[in-house]
């Protein structure tokens, strides 16, 4: 059960004051009747919530990919910088924020959500859930280099910060090497800083895959859709398709 200005605002049709307003103005119906108590409560599952004669659905979760771009920042606003929830058109709950961060200049697969529970188990350096990125780097990556990766390497600046193990396959190697790297945590600045302790600089950064799914290679730099469910049962790892079916509406 929830109450009737929660259950408007969370849909975008206002803020909490503003969903007061129109309850008590008589323009918002529960089940073909009018409520003009905010406090009101109703089964979110199965009410029949209308405002001004305009069904306004509940959707408890939201689950999208998006393929961020470089100069959008990783935040759910910013008073200078262009926001990736910016690039979630036709988003229903406005409790939408991005499942940890990708650098500004970093583009990929990023998860948009607002399912805290399911961002906390991805996030978790305990969970070891694999990130895969592609990378650019200057500098002459090496069967050595594989190893410092493999092995975990201190990170920090003054004071011992290491990393986990990492996989690292050369792509290419050169003066401009191409590599795939596999994280399982997500440091500020990993990447970036796990080839700095090597003597390298990494010039383009991508993340193309995030706990077992990947990034859509139809979506355009900026574009994004809502996870399928098959995509969905992989971030949780255990929630099959008929489970997914008998959640109804409580999320896309």
């Amino acid at each position: 059960m929830i109450r009737l200005d929660k259950y408007l605002a969370d849909m975008g049709v206002g803020t909490r004051s503003e969903a007061k307003r129109l309850i008590r103005q008589g323009k918002v119906t529960a089940d073909g009747a009018a409520v003009k108590s905010p406090e009101y409560r109703i089964d979110e599952t199965s009410a029949c919530v209308r405002v001004e004669g305009n069904e306004i659905s509940y959707i408890k979760y939201e689950y999208y990919m998006l393929n961020k771009p470089a100069g959008v920042v990783s935040a759910t606003e910013d008073p200078k910088e262009k926001t990736v929830l910016e690039l979630i058109t036709g988003r229903k709950h406005k409790g939408l924020f991005p499942v940890g961060r990708l650098d500004k200049d970093t583009e990929g697969l990023l998860l948009i959500t607002n399912d805290g529970a399911l961002a906390h188990r991805l996030l978790s350096p305990k969970k070891h859930v694999d990130k895969t990125y592609y990378a650019r780097v200057k500098g002459l990556v090496t069967k050595e280099t594989v190893r410092q990766f493999s092995a975990g390497m201190d990170i920090g600046k003054g004071r011992e910060e290491r990393t986990m193990p990492a996989k690292l396959r050369i792509i290419q190697a050169g003066e401009i090497s191409e590599v795939r790297l596999v994280i399982q945590e997500g440091k500020y600045h990993q990447v970036k800083r796990m080839f700095q302790a090597v003597g390298m600089e990494v010039l383009y950064l991508k993340r193309e895959a995030f706990g077992g799914i990947s990034l859509d290679e139809a979506l355009p730099p900026g574009g994004a859709r809502r996870l399928t469910k098959e995509e969905l049962g992989l971030l949780n790892g255990r929630e099959t398709d008929g489970d997914a079916e008998r959640h109804g509406r409580d999320y896309i």
